[in-house]
């Protein structure tokens, strides 16, 4: 295993970074982008571990409900690289278990490089998302073949790819990209068929940032979530990049385009879900503690606002246990969450997200955005008149109340909070993505035997009279009222 030195040290392999107009010659000195480094090197060092044999938790494959549970709490505390990696390798086996029977070859590439993985203690990103073009248009009849990542050359030895891959988290920290279609490819479209494993300082790759919080002097009293929290955005060109076929996991065909994407969807959705718990009960803490302090905790429509944020926390905690207590299980052993109520909570998450914060900003009020700095409060000319009109009651003083603005504030409404809305949503795929999986998965047939069977009629078509039912079916288990 690395230490968080070795793995600093990793990152400087002629990489070609790019941030705000310039080259990044070493990305751990780069102010803009230190930070999210230092804080995967932290990660490294909270995991390591002496020997050859060792092996960080991040490379667990789970193999009952305890495990997949286990994995996804300690999800909780890790970096984003480091979760990522654990997902990243999580849908390349959950992928490979799909394929095995078609292309055995590809699955057993996917699991050499897990272990290969493994023996390097490496960070590996998901790139899924294409530049795309024109929406309304197939890969095959953009203006630009390259708008979606495509093979533009094969030899014995490898595939040569091209294009470019949107909105990478962390990539200017990882070692390798996984790259995937980013969604289901037709016949004619094989060259567009493509999943690999990219190491970032290949020739070819390019990578320009960008992040939430681009000064790296934040102040840490007025943004005290942001200013310890911190990811960079990776816009990744492919300029002719050559992969071997040992590192090729799909290379054409197009039956198979969409697995790895859904693969992905089905990870990435599930640590969202565990990671939105968290985040919902965030919500309703900052609420609670910011009514108390202004003296509305007994509002009538204050407390309503407050039991619905609890009901939303509540209701993403369900689905998360739901897809983890259902799990299902490959023929090789590994658990996999359960599809529909995964995607389900997902779903709920992130359509609900912007109406919870518009709770808290109600419940909150404007200082949310004009309490001053607590530069001001120190200030001997403000800090008096900030001390006296800030203050609300015993025990509220004007620092306490001045912080929980300035946490809700960074948290929900500056540039972490803005990130954190089209996250929500965007993250393993829009709102439409997990509907369409939700509806794949519903049990529909059941749903009209019930519907049927409430109409009085038999599944062939025949009307049953009432006289027929009996009346506790009529009641369906319930007395009535």
């Amino acid at each position: 295993m690395l230490t968080g030195d070795q793995y600093l040290q990793s990152l400087r392999d002629g990489r070609q970074l790019y941030v705000n107009g310039h080259a990044v010659p070493d990305v751990t000195e780069e102010p803009l982008l230190r930070a999210s480094a230092l804080a995967a090197a932290e990660g490294y060092d909270r995991h390591y571990q002496p020997g050859e044999d060792a092996s960080g938790p991040y490379f667990l494959i789970p193999t009952s409900v305890d495990e997949l549970r286990q994995v996804q709490d300690m999800y909780l505390d890790w970096d984003f690289p480091t979760i990522s990696t654990s997902n990243g390798l999580l849908m390349v086996l959950t992928a490979a278990s799909r394929m095995r029977a078609d292309f055995p070859q590809y699955a057993e590439r996917a699991l050499a490089y897990f272990e290969d993985a493994k023996r390097r203690d490496i960070r590996i990103v998901q790139t899924i998302t294409d530049a795309k073009g024109n929406r309304s248009l197939s890969p095959s009849k953009q203006d630009d073949p390259d708008l979606y990542v495509r093979i533009v050359d094969r030899s014995a030895d490898g595939v040569v790819i091209r294009g470019a891959k949107l909105h990478i988290s962390s990539a200017a920290i990882a070692h390798e990209l996984m790259v995937m279609p980013t969604k289901r490819m037709k016949p004619g479209e094989e060259d567009y068929s493509v999943a690999a494993a990219v190491p970032v300082n290949a020739p070819g790759v390019k990578i320009i940032n960008a992040s939430f919080a681009p000064r790296p002097d934040l102040d840490p009293d007025f943004y005290p979530y942001s200013s310890r929290h911190v990811m960079t955005e990776g816009f990744i060109v492919f300029d002719d990049v050559f992969v071997p076929n040992d590192r090729l996991f799909l290379a054409g065909e197009v039956e198979h385009s969409a697995t790895f994407a859904h693969a992905l969807g089905l990870w990435e959705r599930l640590g969202s879900v565990g990671s939105y718990v968290r985040l919902a009960d965030t919500l309703v803490g900052l609420a609670q503690l910011i009514a108390e302090a202004n003296g509305l905790e007994r509002i009538g429509h204050i407390k309503d606002k407050i039991a619905e944020m609890i009901t939303y926390a509540t209701l993403i905690r369900a689905g998360f246990e739901a897809a983890v207590q259902h799990s299902t299980f490959t023929p090789e052993g590994w658990a996999s969450p359960d599809e529909m109520f995964t995607n389900a909570a997902k779903y709920h998450a992130a359509a609900e997200f912007s109406r919870m914060v518009r709770h808290l900003h109600d419940i909150a009020g404007g200082s949310v955005l004009t309490a001053p700095s607590l530069r001001d409060l120190r200030n001997p000319e403000t800090g008096p008149y900030l001390e006296k009109y800030m203050r609300t009651m015993e025990g509220v003083d004007a620092e306490y109340r001045m912080r929980l603005f300035h946490t809700i504030r960074d948290f929900t409404a500056d540039a972490f909070g803005g990130w954190k809305h089209v996250t929500v949503i965007q993250a393993g795929g829009g709102l439409y993505a997990q509907k369409v999986v939700v509806t794949n998965h519903y049990d529909m047939e059941n749903a009209k035997a019930l519907a049927l069977e409430t109409a009085g009629i038999t599944p062939d078509g025949t009307v049953v009279s009432a006289a027929e039912v009996p009346s506790a079916e009529l009641t369906d288990g319930y007395a009535p009222l």
